[in-house]
C-alpha cells in the first residue's frame, strides 16, 4: 500500500501515547528499551481510565491492570517479550507489580517518573500518621484526567504526587518545565527577554499548583485540572509562539497576567493553524 504524504492541515488529526521525554534525555534511563519506554507510555495512558473507574487503593495511589495479553496483543510480542518489558520497568523503578493469585492479573502501580520514591519518603517520614488522608483528599485532587469511563483516547493524565511541603511540589514541577520547555535553550534564544520567560515560567509553576477550583481563562471559569493538563502539554515552540504573538500585538495590553494564561492556554491548539496561516500569506504574497 501507498500512503500519502502529510499536510499542514492534517498534521493534528491524530490521537498519540505519551512518553515522557526524560525515558529520552536521563542517564538513568538510557539503558532502558524502546519498547519497554513504549510500554511506559501505554501504562500512563491507562492511568487516567483507572482514576475515572475509581481504581485506586486505600492510600490514595492509582493504580492500573495491564495483562501479558494487553502487552502482547498492544505491541505485537509474544509471551517472553512481555515479560522482559515489565521485568525491565520494574528494574528501573518505573512501575510496581502485585501479583493476585488465583489466575487473576496482576495489580499494577505506575511510578511517578518526576519525584523517586525516596524524594517522596523522605518529605512524608514525619508524616505518616496523616498519609492515608493526604493521599485520598489532596492526590486524587491533584491528577488530571480527560478520560470517559470507556475510552482512553483522549487521555492526557501526567501523575504527581501530592507533597506534603508546597515548597517540594513547586521544586518538582519547576525541575519538569525547565526540561520540558528546554529553558535553557530558550534563555540562550532570547537573551534581552531573560525576565519575560522567568515571569512565564513562574506563571505556569504557579497555575499547575493552584489550589483553586477553577482558573479564568479568557472570562471563562475553566476547572483547574482541565488547565492543568493543558499547560502539561506546552513546549518550547508554544513559548516561542507566545512570545512572537507578545511582539506582533499592536493593541495594550491591560492584563499582562491574564493575557498570558490565556495565550498559554491556547498555544498547543492554535500554534499549528497560525503558522499555516502565516506560510499561505507569504505564499500569495510571493515571498516564499
Amino acid at each position: 500500500m501507498i500512503y500519502d504524504y502529510f499536510y499542514e492541515e492534517q498534521t493534528e488529526q491524530f490521537i498519540f501515547y505519551r512518553v515522557p521525554k526524560v525515558l529520552c534525555t536521563e542517564e538513568e534511563f538510557r539503558d532502558l528499551s524502546s519498547d519497554a519506554k513504549l510500554l511506559y507510555g501505554l501504562l500512563l495512558d491507562r492511568v487516567g481510565l483507572s482514576k475515572r473507574n475509581g481504581w485506586i487503593d486505600d492510600a490514595g495511589r492509582v493504580y492500573v491492570i495491564f495483562s501479558h495479553e494487553n502487552v502482547k496483543e498492544a505491541l505485537c510480542c509474544a509471551d517472553g517479550k512481555a515479560t522482559k518489558l515489565f521485568s525491565e520497568l520494574e528494574i528501573h523503578g518505573l512501575i510496581e507489580r502485585i501479583r493476585q493469585g488465583q489466575g487473576k492479573p496482576a495489580i499494577i502501580y505506575v511510578k511517578n517518573f518526576i519525584r523517586s520514591v525516596r524524594d517522596y519518603s523522605q518529605t512524608c517520614e514525619n508524616h505518616k500518621s496523616r498519609l492515608a488522608k493526604i493521599a485520598t483528599q489532596d492526590l486524587r485532587k491533584s491528577q488530571a484526567n480527560n478520560n470517559e469511563s470507556n475510552n482512553t483516547d483522549d487521555s492526557k493524565t501526567y501523575p504527581i504526587y501530592q507533597m506534603d511541603s508546597e515548597m517540594d511540589e513547586r521544586a518538582s514541577y519547576r525541575e519538569y518545565f525547565m526540561m520540558q520547555l528546554e529553558y535553557e535553550y530558550l534563555l540562550k534564544q532570547y537573551p534581552y527577554q531573560e525576565q519575560v520567560l522567568l515571569e512565564i515560567l513562574e506563571l505556569i509553576i504557579d497555575t499547575v499548583c493552584s489550589r483553586r477550583e477553577f482558573i479564568r481563562i479568557a472570562g471563562d471559569k475553566k476547572p483547574v485540572e482541565v488547565v492543568k493538563s493543558r499547560f502539561m502539554q506546552l513546549e518550547s515552540s508554544h513559548i516561542q509562539y507566545v512570545l512572537t504573538c507578545m511582539e506582533q500585538n499592536g493593541s495594550r495590553i491591560r492584563n499582562i497576567k491574564q493575557y498570558l494564561l490565556a495565550s498559554l492556554y491556547n498555544a498547543p491548539l492554535t500554534i499549528n493553524n497560525y503558522y499555516a496561516a502565516m506560510y499561505h500569506h507569504d505564499r500569495a504574497n510571493g515571498t516564499i
